[in-house]
């Protein structure tokens, strides 16, 4: 499953069930379209898994619409989704990306992901989920390198403190959303952008020198990283271009590749929790990354479907001992 780069001519196709469009809207007005997904598809739970915390600036949930405002090829866009009766769903776009956001909405709600070949009987527990969860479904935004830098944005510290330093630096350093937006909304910077945030916007946001290293690092030839994860083949191959870059490891890559391509195998190895709850989830006891990786070993292809349906089941491991506290560096 791939990523046409922009301007091939499979990434000018228009995508099934979604009418064709022009390319922005400079005058202000929103390009609309309505999308009928060929699967069952829930929605909400597929899209808003992109979310990076409640306060997230480029991503917001406002009563029954989902906004999500992206950098696309042709621009910044603003687009906003709703539901409005069972496998209807409508969408409109503000924004020079307008075309393109609209053009990618299907790949968002997961119409990429294929289930073929997943075996939810081989255990009880994903059995079950699985057929409580039909519409389950594994998304991709195409972003690639806003999913990289939030992806090494969240290593190795707590979701809280990971949300407010990319709420803090999107919002700094990002662009206004067009559009009618619910409350003031951000587009992520540029790959420029990143390169340029000065050492105190870092500091501030709460990040410490190795990621905002890392980012800067990868920015510096981000066109020429981006373009190799779109000429990838496959997830192993997109996991080679991006172990490669310093400071990304197994966990950075697989979040990455979650979030920009959808992979449905990608297993976030090194994760604080997730061998934990899928130990407890498959066997009722913990297990490390080994014994989580064993674990999964029976749905090749599809590990990341059984840790997302393992996060639908409940089967949460008591807590034993206090919450981790973050550490906050920036009165250093």
């Amino acid at each position: 499953m791939t990523i046409s780069p922009p301007g091939s001519a499979l990434a000018r196709e228009p995508r099934r069930g979604v009418r064709s469009l022009p390319s922005s809207t400079a005058d202000g007005r929103a390009l609309e379209t309505e999308y009928r997904p060929r699967h069952p598809l829930d929605v909400r739970r597929t899209v808003m898994y992109q979310r990076h915390g409640i306060g997230d600036p480029t991503m917001t949930l406002d009563g029954s619409v989902m906004w999500r405002v992206s950098r696309t090829p042709a621009g910044v866009s603003t687009l906003a989704i709703r539901e409005v009766s069972r496998g209807v769903i409508r969408a409109a776009a503000w924004g020079p990306g307008a075309g393109v956001a609209l053009e990618r909405l299907p790949a968002l709600c997961g119409a990429d992901d294929d289930p073929t070949g997943f075996d939810g009987s081989r255990h009880p527990l994903i059995s079950e989920v699985h057929r409580r969860n039909p519409g389950l479904r594994i998304g991709r935004t195409g972003d690639v390198f806003d999913a990289f830098a939030s992806s090494v944005i969240e290593q190795k510290v707590t979701s809280l403190q990971a949300f407010s330093a990319w709420r803090s630096l999107v919002t700094w350093f990002g662009e206004r959303a067009p559009g009618p937006t619910p409350k003031p909304m951000f587009a992520p910077p540029t790959i420029q952008g990143w390169r340029h945030i000065p050492s105190w916007g870092w500091h501030r946001a709460g990040l410490e020198p190795p990621q905002s290293r890392t980012i800067v690092e990868a920015a510096r030839r981000g066109d020429t990283v981006v373009r190799a994860l779109l000429r990838a083949e496959d997830g192993e191959a997109r996991d080679r271009v991006l172990i490669s870059l310093r400071g990304v490891g197994a966990w950075t890559s697989a979040e990455t590749r979650i979030r920009a391509f959808g992979d449905p195998d990608a297993v976030s190895v090194g994760d604080y929790h997730l061998a934990h709850q899928v130990g407890w989830a498959l066997t009722g006891a913990r297990c490390d990354d080994d014994g989580m990786l064993r674990l999964l070993a029976p749905w090749p292809g599809h590990r990341q479907r059984v840790i997302r349906l393992i996060g639908l089941s409940g089967a949460v491991e008591p807590r034993r001992g206090p919450r981790l506290h973050p550490e906050d560096h920036r009165d250093r």
